[in-house]
């Protein structure tokens, strides 16, 4: 059953500087005449070189940015045209894990803070829940409850991933966003949070929108994949057939360049 629809999605931006004082501003397109769907459970990735727009489609997706044209349809909601409550109810079943978990934790907080701060945002539970929920999460991403009032520095890398992970599951989403999220570890660190990834999908029936630009971890986390460049789709479909036997020359170079 399809859970996302993404139809003719388009992404501009201003062109600032020396151009901006043009009677006509220039517009620099992102993302192109972009489709595709995700079902429940599914896991899909989107591959391609860095500026291709991978980060942002997935941020259109979201909301985070605003696309310029284009429907965003998730559950049978049109994102790209809802706001205020209803766009806030449909949010809490979009979530996203960030590539760099540092940068996504805010150093003054507690862990269990940032973690339960979805429940409170959403209105989910009484204190007394919430904490509970976080304790919760933290022992399903591998963590001890204990660590709930630490800090964020003072954890590793990897453990800070799976903070990240625990906020995102904490208002039981049906799809996250991993945008790049084990690509700032260490190599023995990131098969743990793809394994971790895994198992919580198999557990939860979770759908991942995957952006990576690693062949190998898409290989082994994605259903489907779509290739990118220059914004637009050069060619899609199962991952065994994508990348065992690509038709597109950008493709074949990406996946020659993995194997070399």
């Amino acid at each position: 059953m399809t859970l996302l629809a993404v139809r003719d999605l388009r992404k501009e931006y201003p062109v600032r500087g020396a151009l901006a004082g043009r009677r006509r501003a220039a517009r620099h397109v992102a993302v192109e005449d972009v489709s595709f769907a995700i079902n429940r459970g599914e896991t899909v990735g989107l591959i391609g070189e860095s500026g291709s727009g991978k980060s942002t489609i997935g941020r259109c997706i979201l909301r985070l940015t605003e696309p310029t044209s284009g429907s965003i349809e998730f559950d049978g909601a049109d994102l790209a045209s809802i706001s205020g409550r209803r766009l806030r109810e449909v949010r809490r079943n979009l979530q996203i894990v960030f590539q760099n978990p540092e940068g996504s934790l805010d150093p003054r907080r507690s862990v269990g803070a940032s973690i339960g701060e979805p429940l409170r945002a959403h209105k989910i539970g009484t204190r007394a829940s919430q904490r509970a929920r976080v304790h919760q999460l933290l022992e399903q991403v591998g963590l001890d409850r204990a660590v709930a009032g630490y800090r964020p520095q003072e954890f590793s890398g990897g453990e800070r991933q799976r903070i990240g992970i625990a906020r995102a599951l904490a208002v039981e989403p049906a799809l996250i966003v991993c945008d790049e999220p084990a690509s700032a570890l260490d190599v023995s660190v990131q098969a743990q949070i793809l394994n971790l990834l895994r198992d919580l999908q198999d557990e939860h029936g979770l759908a991942y929108l995957f952006i990576s630009h690693d062949i190998a971890t898409v290989r082994v986390m994605c259903d489907e994949v779509i290739v990118l460049k220059d914004g637009r789709i050069v060619e899609s479909g199962t991952t065994a057939s994508v990348l065992g036997s690509p038709v597109d020359a950008y493709t074949e170079a990406l996946v020659a360049a993995a194997s070399a």
